[in-house]
């Protein structure tokens, strides 16, 4: 029900700003350009996200199954299962599901956004397994998106990538404010996800939150000790690095099990193409429904409204010039991408507004697109309360990352 309020939302309003502007402001291009957006986001969704995306879920799917065959799923899930069954605990222990979990989170925490896609989209399928109401999505598999839209990550590569395109003189001057900024979303999201859903608060898994964050700081410490130019260097092959050398362990761990790996990869392989066919219609009509919205100037005024209600409040507003990266953030990965580069060019990538959109781009994830993707993939239509605990989470990150700049950067 909520999905279809906003997703309808979206183009009623779209369509109420276009006529406002055509009528009133003389604006004769504004429908035109809303129904060239239209038929653009269409072709997009296919061309640039869905058909790319096909690539990468065929290769790492067919590494998954591999992996299940050697019995690496399965160990890691007994290895997580202290920690994941008190967040899920809807999920049987050592269920396949949560070592699909904790690929997706591992990907995610090395900021390999390719890699981590399809092992979601995996663990979302393991999850619906478990769901007798194919059509309503469970608690865990809302605590699971949740958390993945928190965007838990240690090694912002990508980010990072584009400060140095930008000419960043400092481009890991982010590294530890991205990764403090991440992880106060993701604790904050657990806690408030966990709280709605009545979790058992026990030393288990409050000393497993405890140990996480213990190994946060611990890595953050370390890379904060390196030199800026080591910083960097670290920055850029660590996370590649690593993803070959998962790639390697999964292939060697196969054939050690005498694992047939080739027939293995091309057996799990052909799943990613009835993935990619399931998910297609949610992509469209969401992206489509984001690109209208944007394209009508209703992110404009949204942005001019909270901008007048901080001032309102007296605070300071220097952090403004980059909010429009973290309104966009949950509607459109690439639309708030977009925005960071643009604040690089206008404002500079080592300025404060530079840095503080670089962590509004590293604090929180594209919540609309995944709800429409996981949920898609797995035919999942009434999401209960999903949207908002995403927002929510969206909101926490957006408060924190504020923060952070603030303390880090003035």
């Amino acid at each position: 029900m909520a999905m279809n309020i906003i997703w309808m939302a979206f183009f009623v309003i779209a369509f109420v700003i276009a006529l406002v502007k055509s009528v009133f402001l003389g604006d004769t291009e504004i429908f035109k350009l809303l129904s060239d957006g239209m038929f653009d986001a269409a072709k997009s969704s296919v061309m640039d996200v869905a058909f790319p995306l096909a690539g990468t879920m065929v290769f790492f799917l067919g590494l998954m199954n591999i992996a299940e065959k050697a019995g690496a799923i399965q160990k890691l899930a007994k290895w997580m299962n202290p920690f994941l069954s008190r967040l899920f605990p809807e999920v049987p222990a050592n269920h396949p599901a949560m070592g699909h979990m904790v690929m997706n989170f591992s990907a995610n925490m090395l900021g390999l956004d390719n890699a981590a896609t399809p092992f979601a989209l995996k663990a979302m399928e393991s999850l619906q397994g478990l769901n007798p109401d194919k059509e309503k999505a469970t608690n865990a598999q809302i605590m699971f998106l949740v958390l993945h839209t928190s965007g838990l990550t240690i090694i912002p590569l990508s980010i990072i990538s584009y400060r140095l395109a930008a000419g960043s003189q400092n481009a890991a001057s982010i590294f530890i404010p991205c990764v403090l900024a991440t992880i106060g979303t993701t604790l904050a999201s657990i806690l408030m996800v966990g709280f709605y859903q009545k979790i058992k608060w026990d030393r288990v898994l409050i000393g497993w939150l405890l140990g996480l964050f213990a190994f946060m700081c611990l890595v953050m410490f370390g890379v904060n000790s390196l030199s800026p130019h080591n910083k960097e260097v670290f920055s850029k092959i660590a996370g590649s690095s690593i993803l070959m050398g998962l790639v390697i362990s999964i292939l060697l761990g196969g054939a050690y099990k005498k694992v047939p790996v080739f027939d293995a990869f091309i057996e799990g392989a052909k799943n990613g193409f009835d993935v990619i066919i399931k998910i297609i219609p949610y992509l469209v009509a969401m992206l489509v429904a984001i690109r209208v919205f944007r394209d009508s100037g209703a992110m404009d005024y949204v942005l001019y409204v909270f901008t007048y209600l901080i001032h309102l409040t007296g605070i300071n507003t220097d952090f403004v010039g980059a909010l429009p990266v973290a309104i966009m953030r949950p509607l459109s990965g690439s639309g708030s991408r977009a925005l960071m580069l643009d604040v690089f060019k206008t404002q500079g990538a080592d300025s404060f507004l530079g840095k503080l959109a670089s962590i509004f781009q590293g604090s929180a994830d594209t919540t609309f697109y995944i709800i429409a993707l996981y949920f898609g993939s797995v035919g999942i239509k009434k999401v209960r309360y999903a949207v908002w605990a995403g927002l929510l989470a969206d909101l926490m990150g957006v408060i924190i990352a504020i923060l952070i700049g603030y303390t880090f950067f003035k």
